[in-house]
């Protein structure tokens, strides 16, 4: 057991010290109390037997000074990665659409006006809009991350109404899989899982929050309302009418003293809801000296005003209670605010450097970065709630969110460091810093429009999706180079997500599993499984989900990265290859289907969504005709159904 392995990444910390890992933001998403590659339950013994050896930290080990290459490449792996996956995913289709100016496209929206605007002015073309199977597969995928079954394509390829993509936009958003979906998205951002590395949430806990994400998710909601909820809830983390409450526990800290979660809640609200990782930086040191070569704003900022942020959570109360093992409420935790409380500069140990007096200043009061506003009573969470909703940033960090979600990569990336000092396009700043956006204008006017909109997420969601910027074809004709991708001159495809893998292969196949979980109603598909460690009933599905990286809601986030052990699952996984084979219930019913082109044609749009090419037809029509016999033409009918789920087009949205 190496003590100073950190479980996240596998980096190690010097001297042997508890450190900070560097997760997917810039200063590390999770603290080091996490150690080494153990489980839950030796990390808990391993945690008591250290728990009075704790040391504090020291600015000196900041890990941006230990690998600056990790930040400040960031922002350029993001869109090689794009660049690469646009290639990729274009590989197996051998279709190419012609480009044309992009003053020829029609503009919808602002949206379109500023896209395209960009391209004109770089002279650079721009892809055609997507044909309507192309469209109708993607809005699919991307709103409930289903594939639309042949039938449906059919009747959408056919229907002449000018309105076609509206409608069914409108459709498909406030549907039960939208709904499933975006549960899923909101479970990760606001990591819903039963074991933490810093505390446990267990089944109860994490039941409860489930359940207040899903039933938000299916309201017309205001993320203001959430969002103040969330910050500000009390109650039992067990209790399904304070699921909310969760929140407040995600930053709680055993080990370290009570201002490491202080610390941990602001740097849990700054990140999901702001997009200003870097307070997690900032709350061991001051910015300069630090960040001048990532952050402009947080080269500004201090560690005072860091600990101001957090002293908002510094009346956070989460006792756990005192229940017997046979009681629901065993092992839960009651959140509320105490009446008093500050946070005290006065410690030397936890996850943290030294929090020392300043001379006589010995606690600090809550005060907002923004506003420079104290809390005028005692509901200082409340207060922040309230100052981070009339933030700029708040709105700006769910558009580039939702945005990135959508076309594959933010307006601004790393779309969790967002710097408020190079945002605004009316007050550029000085050289050699740029505007952190690839288009500032368009960023700002979406952030607006959101909060115009009450912060209405499904409002957002289809005012992104009808753009004409969206709609245009990932297919491109012609010279495409890396210092393209930031004009967003075509579409870029995205990997699905580990979930929706999972629910094309079965609802394609008919063959639907049923999963069960503790305390919750049973699931047919993936993406309405409570977390990313389900099923738990079911190992083997487990570990075929995480191949394609989902992730646990803690110390691994999920990521859209391919690797060789998805291929190999998608090739030899009995997940796979069982439903591949005849007597599901779906191919038992396709492969009766006498004409050779006909049934291909069937099983190319069951399991890509798209019709097959002419040299895909032909082949696979010269393939099935060498069968003999019925047996060996369902045998040659397996094969093309595997062939079509190890095709490169099949695990993206394009």
């Amino acid at each position: 057991m190496v003590l100073g392995r950190v479980a996240s990444v596998g980096n190690y910390c010097k001297k042997g010290k508890f450190c900070r890992s560097i997760g997917t933001s810039t200063h590390g998403r999770r603290f080091c109390y996490s150690v080494g590659n153990i489980n839950h339950m030796h990390l808990r013994i391993f945690a008591v037997l250290l728990a009075a050896a704790v040391v504090s930290v020291s600015a000196a080990e900041c890990s941006f000074r230990s690998d600056p290459n990790a930040f400040l490449e960031r922002q350029q792996r993001g869109v090689r990665d794009v660049f690469d996956r646009t290639i990729r995913a274009s590989a197996s289709r051998s279709t190419r659409a012609s480009v044309e100016p992009a003053s020829t496209l029609p503009r919808k929206s602002f949206i379109d006006e500023e896209i395209f605007a960009k391209l004109s002015e770089t002279n650079v073309p721009s892809a055609g809009l997507s044909t309507d199977e192309e469209f109708v597969r993607r809005i699919t995928l991307d709103l409930t991350g289903r594939m639309p079954s042949p039938t449906e394509i059919r009747a959408f390829v056919a229907d002449n109404a000018p309105e076609k993509r509206e409608a069914l936009i409108s459709k498909l958003v406030g549907s039960p899989s939208f709904n499933d979906k975006w549960t899923m998205w909101w479970g990760d951002l606001l990591e819903n899982c039963q074991f933490p590395a810093l505390f446990d949430r267990r089944e109860n806990g994490r039941n409860a929050y489930y359940n207040y994400i899903k039933t938000f998710v299916e309201g017309d909601f205001s993320l203001r309302d959430v969002v103040t909820e969330l910050i500000t809830a009390n109650g039992n983390h067990y209790d399904v009418n304070t699921g909310a409450s969760n929140f407040s526990l995600t930053a709680r800290t055993n080990m370290g003293p009570a201002q490491d979660t202080y610390d941990n809640g602001l740097v849990k609200a700054a990140t999901y809801f702001l997009g200003m990782a870097q307070y997690d930086c900032l709350l061991c040191h001051n910015g300069r000296g630090h960040l001048e070569e990532v952050n402009l704003w947080g080269s500004r900022t201090t560690r005072m005003d860091a600990w101001k942020m957090a002293a908002h959570f510094s009346r956070l109360n989460m006792p756990g209670r005192n229940a017997p093992s046979t009681d629901f409420f065993y092992q839960s935790v009651d959140i509320s605010e105490r009446a008093t409380g500050t946070y005290d500069l006065n410690t030397t140990t936890g996850n943290r450097p030294t929090r020392a007096a300043i001379g006589t200043l010995r606690n600090l009061q809550p005060e907002y970065r923004v506003t420079a506003v104290a809390p005028t009573d005692g509901k200082w969470r409340e207060a922040f709630a309230k100052s981070l909703l009339k933030d700029p940033m708040f709105a700006t960090n769910f558009v580039n969110r939702f945005w990135r979600e959508f076309f594959g990569m933010g307006l601004v990336e790393p779309y969790d460091m967002l710097d408020p000092d190079r945002l605004d396009p009316a007050k550029p700043p000085a050289a050699p810093w740029t505007l952190q956006a690839t288009h500032p204008v368009l960023l700002q006017k979406l952030a607006q429009e959101f909060q115009a909109s009450d912060f209405n997420v499904r409002y957002l969601i289809k005012l992104i999706v009808r753009s004409n910027a969206y709609q245009m074809s990932s297919r491109y004709e012609g010279k495409w180079t890396l210092d393209m991708v930031p004009l967003f001159a075509r579409h870029y495809p995205r990997r699905l997500w580990a979930e929706e893998v999972h629910d094309i292969i079965t609802t394609a196949s008919g063959d639907l599993p049923t999963y069960t979980q503790a305390k919750l109603p049973n699931v047919r598909y993936a993406m309405q499984l409570s977390d990313t460690d389900e099923p738990r009933s079911n190992g083997a599905v487990g570990s075929f989900l995480n191949s394609f990286l989902r992730g646990n809601r803690d110390s691994r986030q999920r990521s859209s990265d391919q690797t060789i052990l998805q291929r190999m699952a998608i090739m030899n996984d009995t997940f796979v290859t069982n439903r591949t084979r005849a007597a599901a219930p779906n191919l038992a019913v396709l492969f009766k289907i006498a004409d050779n082109k006909e049934v291909t044609e069937e099983i190319y749009l069951t399991f890509l969504g798209r019709k097959p090419s002419e040299a895909e037809s032909q082949t696979a029509v010269k393939f099935l005709s060498a069968a003999p016999n019925a047996t060996d033409r369902n045998n040659l009918l397996e094969d093309l159904v595997w062939t079509c789920i190890n095709k490169a087009d099949f695990v993206f949205s394009y």
